[in-house]
């Protein structure tokens, strides 16, 4: 039994979505025909109260369409230190729109809405213009937090006030709304552009799809293009976005209850010095100083139980759709013999 919990990427289909792909009606979306993708797209926007969505091979591809979208060369972005578009994105935001970030020291990949504030720079010539607040959620390298929305409306006030856009990068945003209890729309009232995935907690082998008015959706379908992101009769991908969103989403719950009994596990080795707080699937957590972190995790894969390293001293595991309770069983067995 191999226990894989590098990511919430590495789900395979199940049999009802494969079935879903294999029926699909399909077109060529380069032409905007594929009828299952324009499905998709509509009913994703509408949902979160957007006119308009585009879908993405990928959810860097979706951010750094939306940073195109957003932004322009020179200016810059305010984002947290943990910021996937900073650390996880190979330098998108420079190479493909030219613009920086001022990253903000916050908690668990999260700040305050004073905070923002102090990051915008002065009007001065020779400053970068601020142009664009981009917050996570929920948060990956803070080990699956989610924000407080009042506090996310606090930020959207400041970015009104600055004639500022706001992105969400909603890689893992339906993880936060089972958690908070939210909707869709309250997130679509708050922000200019949202990115949303499908291969993560939804389990769909492929898929991202990008969110917003049309405003600032205008222009999506060209930069895609240009970042190569076109595709053809992709209405079977987003088949699987389609089951995933009728299918998969109550059940991150369970994902979310196996993660925090693997927390409680690891905080009573002596090797761990800290696990932080679990919300949803994510588990991160720090070994002590004096515990080799390769063998830590080599140790761990002996046993065919698969986890990440993060850096920093971050060691990280997820829980999906795959994690059987089998393998739960399992894993909570070897964790109390570690």
């Amino acid at each position: 039994m191999i226990i894989d919990l590098r990511s919430d990427t590495v789900t395979k289909p199940t049999k009802g979505m494969l079935e879903a792909m294999m029926e699909a009606k399909v077109g060529d979306d380069v032409f905007r025909e594929d009828n299952t993708v324009n499905e998709l797209e509509n009913r994703l926007a509408e949902m979160f109260g957007k006119s308009d969505a585009l879908f993405f091979p990928s959810g860097t591809m979706a951010n750094q369409t939306a940073i195109k979208l957003n932004t322009n060369p020179g200016e810059q972005i305010i984002c947290d230190k943990y910021a996937h578009i900073y650390n996880y994105e190979s330098g998108g935001v420079s190479f493909n729109s030219g613009v920086s970030c001022k990253l903000i020291d916050g908690n668990r990949g999260m700040f305050n809405h004073e905070q923002v504030i102090d990051a915008i720079n002065p009007e001065a010539y020779y400053y970068s213009k601020s142009s664009l607040v981009e917050i996570e959620n929920t948060t990956n390298k803070g080990g699956g937090a989610c924000w407080d929305f009042d506090e996310i409306k606090k930020i959207k006030k400041v970015c009104d006030d600055n004639q500022l856009r706001f992105h969400l990068d909603g890689a893992r945003i339906w993880n936060a709304l089972v958690t908070k209890n939210e909707c869709p729309k309250q997130y679509g009232e708050q922000f200019d552009t949202i990115s949303v995935c499908l291969s993560k907690g939804l389990g769909c082998p492929i898929g991202s799809v990008l969110i917003g008015n049309l405003d600032i959706m205008k222009d999506a379908l060209r930069i895609r293009k240009i970042f190569g992101g076109n595709m053809r009769q992709v209405g079977y991908l987003a088949a699987a976005g389609l089951y995933a969103l009728d299918n998969n989403i109550e059940r991150l719950v369970d994902d979310h209850k196996k993660a925090k009994e693997i927390g409680e596990e690891l905080k009573r080795l002596n090797k761990i010095k800290i696990v932080e707080e679990i919300e949803t699937n994510i588990i991160v957590f720090e070994l002590n100083n004096d515990v080799n972190e390769q063998q830590f995790v080599q140790n761990l894969a002996d046993k065919n139980i698969y986890i990440i390293s993060m850096g920093s001293g971050k060691l990280r595991m997820v829980t999906h759709l795959d994690y059987t309770n089998t393998m739960h069983e399992k894993l909570i067995s070897t964790i109390k013999t570690l």
